[in-house]
Formats: C-alpha cells, sequence, structure tokens
C-alpha cells in the first residue's frame, strides 16, 4: 500500500502540467470565419472568392496553406513542394515541414524555435489576424497537414483549420493552379511563445512508459498512428536501422483507421468517437499521441478534436518512434513486440 501511495504521489506531480488549458486552442474556433475545426472544400471556396486579391492589402484574410510532405521511403521520391507545384489551391503558400523546423536536432522535422517561426510566416505573407486552412496532397489526403495545423496552434495562431480535403476539392471541381509559389507581400509576424503544455518530451515519456501496467499509475493514455504491423513489431520502419515495436502502455491508432477509404477525409464525429470507444481510449483521461517522427501523431490529436474530446489534456510527442528507438536502451525492455 505504501508503493502504491509513493507512485500516486510521484505521478499525481509528473502528470500535472497535463490538465487542461484552453488557451489558443480554443480561441482558434471563436475567433474564425468558420464554424468547425475542418472545413468542407465548398467553405473555402465560397470564403475564397469573398477575400480581397490586393497583395498590399492589411485586412484579414483566409491563407489556404498546403501542408504537403511525403514519407523518406516514398516509393515515387515526391517531396510535398513537388506536388505543390504539380498542383495547388489558387493563392496557397507552402509551409516546409523539414526547413520550418529545429534543423540542428538529430530528429527530423522537430518544432523550430519561436525566431524561426516568427521568420517563416512572415516570408508567407501571413498576419496574426488571417485565419489559416491547411490542407494534404490528394494522393494522401489527409497526412501531413494536421502537423502544420498543430504547429500554428502551438505557436498560438488564433484562426486555424483542416481543408476535409484536398482530394475532393480536385474531384469536385474546385480551381487550382500550377507552378511555383506566387510572390507575396512580407509581413511582421509577431513573435510568438510556444505552448508547452501540448508537447511532451523524451524523459517525460520514458516515466510515463515505464510505469506502465504498475498499481497506481494515474491513467495517461499513449496514443500511436504508426501501422499496426510497424506497432507489432512485425514490419519495419521505414528509415533504415530503427527496430519496431511500441511503448509499454500505447495503444495501436493507425491513421487509416480514423480517415474514410474511399475520400482519404476524416470520418464523421459519431464515426471517430466509436473508432476511439473500440480502440478503449477514455477521453476523460490525459492524451499522449506518437508516430515515427510527430507527423501523424497529430491526426489522432486532430481526431480527437473533431470527435469532441476538447484540447485539453493532450499533447504530441514530437520526437516519437524515431527519437524512442534511438535513445531507449536495450536492458529497460520500453521496445515491445506483439506476441504470436
Amino acid at each position: 500500500m505504501a508503493t502504491a501511495l509513493l507512485l500516486r504521489q510521484r505521478n499525481l506531480r509528473l502528470y500535472q502540467h497535463l490538465k487542461p488549458t484552453l488557451t489558443s486552442f480554443s480561441m482558434s474556433r471563436s475567433q474564425s470565419t468558420f464554424g468547425s475545426y475542418l472545413v468542407t472544400p465548398a467553405e473555402l471556396n465560397d470564403t475564397l472568392k469573398s477575400n480581397s486579391p490586393s497583395k498590399l492589402s492589411t485586412a484579414a484574410k483566409t491563407v489556404p496553406i498546403c501542408g504537403s510532405w511525403f514519407l523518406p521511403n516514398d516509393p515515387q521520391k515526391r517531396t510535398g513542394y513537388q506536388v505543390f507545384k504539380q498542383g495547388h489551391v489558387p493563392g496557397a503558400r507552402f509551409f516546409d515541414l523539414d526547413k520550418v523546423a529545429d534543423t540542428s536536432s538529430p530528429y527530423p522535422h522537430m518544432l523550430p524555435s519561436p525566431e524561426v517561426f516568427k521568420e517563416a510566416m512572415s516570408g508567407l505573407g501571413v498576419n496574426k489576424d488571417d485565419t489559416l486552412v491547411v490542407y494534404d496532397t490528394a494522393e494522401l489526403g489527409i497526412f501531413s497537414a494536421p502537423r502544420v495545423a498543430w504547429t500554428l496552434k502551438v505557436f498560438g495562431h488564433p484562426a486555424v483549420h483542416i481543408l476535409n480535403n484536398f482530394k475532393l476539392w480536385v474531384e469536385q471541381g474546385y480551381p487550382t493552379e500550377e507552378g511555383e509559389m506566387k510572390e507575396v507581400g512580407r509581413t511582421d509576424y509577431p513573435l510568438p511563445e510556444l505552448d508547452q503544455s501540448k508537447v511532451i518530451a523524451f524523459e517525460e515519456v520514458k516515466e510515463i512508459a515505464k510505469d506502465a501496467n504498475k498499481e497506481g499509475r494515474e491513467g495517461v493514455q499513449i496514443l500511436d498512428a504508426r501501422s499496426k504491423g510497424r506497432w507489432e513489431g512485425k514490419d519495419p520502419e521505414p528509415r533504415p536501422g530503427l527496430p519496431s515495436g511500441h511503448m509499454p502502455g500505447s495503444t495501436s491508432v493507425p491513421v487509416p483507421d480514423l480517415l474514410d477509404p474511399e475520400t482519404k477525409a476524416f470520418l464523421s464525429p459519431e464515426e471517430l468517437k466509436k473508432v476511439f470507444e473500440q480502440k478503449g481510449v477514455d477521453p476523460s483521461k490525459p492524451v499522449i499521441s506518437s508516430c515515427g517522427t510527430g507527423v501523424t501523431a497529430t491526426v489522432i490529436d486532430a481526431a480527437l478534436t473533431v470527435a469532441g474530446h476538447g484540447d485539453g489534456d493532450r499533447k504530441v510527442y514530437d520526437g516519437s518512434w524515431t527519437e524512442w528507438a534511438q535513445r531507449v536502451q536495450p536492458s529497460e525492455n520500453l521496445i515491445l513486440k506483439a506476441k504470436e
């Protein structure tokens, strides 16, 4: 009993920072021209028609942001900007996940510094009061756009949404344009602050994983967006040399389970609720989302928002499996394989 009590006290201190902080995340919905986090192609098209065409205008506007990105082992060797040039929403700006990042980190596209973020937003011609609608590739539907949207939100941009999705935009005949990103007037985006309450580091995740299934554990849920085969340790990781498997106490929530198989758009709120219920996810308990490199972890985070689970008690493990598999020691037994 004494051991359990000490565990509870320690875990209470460890997890207290996971309590809800609704600040900028809630504001993103209340200050926007759109009524929900997800935006349909028709809604975005109608709104863009009313945008001022002047590059010099300082009035708040709706800006489409292309967040296209592909895994390094993409069979067709595609890049996000290459696909952007082949066709994008008219007037879209390209947000490069690999460049708007902490390039000094050994792990890919980790969150950038506030200074790097400010420079990127200024270069994209974005003002703080603009409404930003992030979208993905027509090929993948929903994949990396949630990561860009999450990045914008953790740096406090008030009005951020995800297009659901560019695949449907193209199929439904809405306009696209080809070529390089058009030159835009530079803005002076204010230096932001990172909302640390929405990010979790390796050391904290490690402590949580080590306590998995122990008496007195506070019930933090780790949701893994990688494929079931990688989570089970049966399929290889896309990055050579990394072992596959999963963290103790984690639950497999592959991205395809959250999307419509035909349209590659997010499932409806009701369908997403059912998926999370079937996975045993308790919306009243803290959630940590993880994946390979922190990109598709945010698909889970976005799906929780769409399902109506609010914005509190949720963190994204930025380093995700790429960091985890390189930093844990074999003797710690923190990489598990599914039993046959």
